[in-house]
């Protein structure tokens, strides 16, 4: 029987196989691979798929390398994957880079020779050129314009060899957003450096806003402008519509939930519960991660002691809405037991809680609240309790 661990639905994970795609990212991958590899353009390439944190971001990634691969021989790209914020902060990328392109051409029989050791010529002088320099002082400045030079000639080399290759070079990055300003700016020139090479396209993910903020912290630049300069074309990831949420949800709750008796899941409660209240509160990736991330952590200590679907209503309070969470666990004697004759006074204190709320969360919570606590919905609507639903309720 499978078992739901943190590292199922934590942030860092992503899908590989597009078969077990669940939010429409495969059909937007495979296009993508398709025109990487029909497109035709003079010289290097950068294409960008903007998303947020957590979005899948690197699951289309995965998916797009996988259609590459799946590509006839005379089609099929070179990929060369590169995770720079492994390296942030300990080595340096421009290096590692470059390590890391020598290897993947190195074990590919169609590259010409020669070319890796073009590669490591180039990467030496391009690592260390300081980015920027513009400030150092005349005798230093001199001798990086002379690297410079050698650099430019050098690039040339590298161009001649891989005019030669046949077959087109996809660099995959990821985690961008990830990385400090100075970072991202190195692995930016990078780029800028190579981008006249032939055959190279480079595929990048990453949350736009984040790199732009972060790279325009000295104020020196737009982050947009600078983004501009270094990106051909780029796209946003396509947002997940609600009934793919769903699915997703869903499939991680069965996960999770997988043990509990059938007769203890009323799944005409359920539908109710989750329509009326928790399906507002899923809205993006991010939720779900949120949501099935502390059912994952809470329901094993519990899961012989209460009922699922109140489990999973409760749990949705603390987490989308916290401060009613807080108000229920502070005065359990209004909710639970018999309707106090102050019914009146009971309405204006639990409308009071609810008025706290944005206004598309109000109905939601109030619904959510009156499955959990049924004795609630005869004081919002003012109505009388018949024993028997009183003993039902208890």
């Amino acid at each position: 029987m499978a078992q739901t661990t943190i590292n199922d639905i934590s942030v860092d994970s992503s899908l590989v196989d597009p078969e077990k795609d669940l939010l429409g990212h495969a059909n937007f991958a495979k296009y993508l691979a398709d025109s990487i590899c029909k497109m035709t353009f003079p010289e290097g390439f950068v294409i960008a798929v903007y998303g947020s944190w957590n979005s899948g971001k690197s699951t289309l990634l995965n998916f797009v390398v996988h259609y590459l691969q799946q590509k006839e021989d005379e089609e099929q790209p070179i990929i060369v994957p590169f995770n720079p914020w492994l390296l942030s902060g300990h080595q340096n990328i421009t290096r590692r880079f470059f390590e890391q392109l020598q290897n993947v051409l190195s074990q590919q029989s169609s590259v010409p020779k020669g070319l890796k050791e073009r590669l490591a010529d180039f990467a030496a002088i391009i690592s260390d050129i300081p980015l920027p320099y513009a400030q150092t002082g005349k005798a230093l400045a001199a001798l990086l314009d002379e690297k410079d030079k050698e650099a430019a000639e050098l690039k040339e080399e590298v161009e001649e060899t891989l005019v030669q290759q046949q077959r087109r070079i996809v660099v995959t990055i990821d985690d961008i957003d990830r990385l400090a300003a100075e970072d991202i700016k190195q692995l930016f020139r990078i780029f800028k450096a190579m981008r006249n090479f032939t055959n190279l396209v480079y595929l990048l993910v990453f949350d736009k806003q984040v790199v732009m903020k972060t790279i325009a912290e000295p104020k020196e630049i737009s982050g947009e402008e600078y983004l501009e300069k270094i990106i051909q074309v780029s796209f946003e990831l396509p947002v997940p519509d609600k009934i793919s949420l769903r699915r997703l949800l869903f499939e991680k709750l069965d996960n999770i939930f997988t043990e509990s008796p059938k007769p203890e899941i009323n799944q005409t409660r359920w539908g109710e519960i989750y329509f009326q209240g928790i399906d507002r509160f899923i809205n993006s990736i991010r939720d779900i991660t949120r949501f099935i991330n502390t059912l994952t952590v809470t329901y094993p200590a519990v899961k012989d002691e209460v009922n699922p679907v109140d489990f999973i209503a409760i749990e949705s309070l603390r987490v989308f809405s916290p401060n009613i969470y807080s108000i229920i666990h502070q005065n359990p004697h209004i909710l639970v037991g018999k309707v106090n004759p102050s019914i009146e006074e009971l309405n204006s204190l639990l409308n009071t809680w609810i008025a706290q709320l944005p206004v598309e969360d109000k109905q939601p919570v109030k619904n959510l609240l009156m499955h959990l606590f049924p004795k609630l919905k005869s004081i919002f609507y003012n109505t009388c309790l018949h024993k028997k639903q009183e003993l039902e309720w208890r």
